[in-house]
């Protein structure tokens, strides 16, 4: 029994009846009409790579069948997933507070301590997060086991802030959907929007959609206020 190139038994002896390989003798692709190459099994001008009436195939001299085609993807390299180059569209936030380490703040502070800011350093990793905006009052700070403080907005989280008290600012809702921002007291203050003086102590501040508070010695939050679903 004829052995093809591939390995398989064929009862042909031209070309394999398992993957269509030319076993050897087999007819070469006759001229047709006005000089074009003629599929040599039935004939029919070549129009292109692949009889269109058997499927022989001109440039390899084989029968491009379902069985071919099947082996061959079982023998082909398996394809790598390719990063998706698009995204689902996300539905708006609800009013939230990014939270980000900001190399701009921190430099202002370390300029205006001056040789006091010794032993401080900006953190190398430090990753944005978000947190909604729920309730009537958003506190900003650090937490406290022995004064019972959990702060909303908790800044105690490798890597600290230093310079950021337990109970540092509140964001406090108003009835007509406003948010007001207070400080009650926090040791270093708080300053919003690049500004180097701190808002006053106890005085609500309004705030707006993209307003910036800062504190401590390098964090920045910065508002966003439009309505929908968090």
């Amino acid at each position: 029994m004829p052995i093809c190139p591939s390995g398989h038994a064929s009862e042909a002896a031209d070309y394999c009846d398992v993957c269509g390989d030319l076993i050897g003798g087999a007819p070469a692709a006759e001229p047709g009409p006005g000089g074009a190459p003629a599929c040599p099994h039935c004939g029919t001008p070549r129009s292109g790579r692949f009889c269109e009436v058997d499927g022989y195939d001109f440039d390899t001299g084989t029968m491009y069948t379902v069985e071919l085609a099947i082996d061959r993807a079982a023998h082909a390299v398996p394809l790598v997933p390719q990063p998706r180059t698009g995204s689902a569209p996300v539905a708006p936030p609800g009013p939230h507070a990014l939270v980000a380490a900001d190399r701009a703040y921190f430099d202002s502070v370390v300029a205006e301590l001056g040789p006091g800011a010794q032993g401080l350093a900006f953190p190398p990793y430090c990753p944005e997060r978000r947190v909604p905006l729920r309730g009537g009052e958003v506190r900003i700070g650090r937490r406290s086991a022995s004064r019972g403080i959990v702060p909303e907005i908790d800044l105690s989280a490798p890597p600290e802030d230093p310079g950021v008290s337990h109970l540092h600012a509140v964001l406090l809702a108003q009835p007509d959907g406003t948010w007001n921002l207070v400080d009650p007291g926090s040791t270093n203050g708080t300053t919003v929007n690049g500004g180097t003086e701190p808002i006053p102590v106890n005085a609500p501040l309004p705030m707006a959609d993209g307003d910036r508070i800062h504190v401590g010695a390098w964090t920045t939050i910065t508002l966003s206020l439009q309505e929908g679903p968090p």
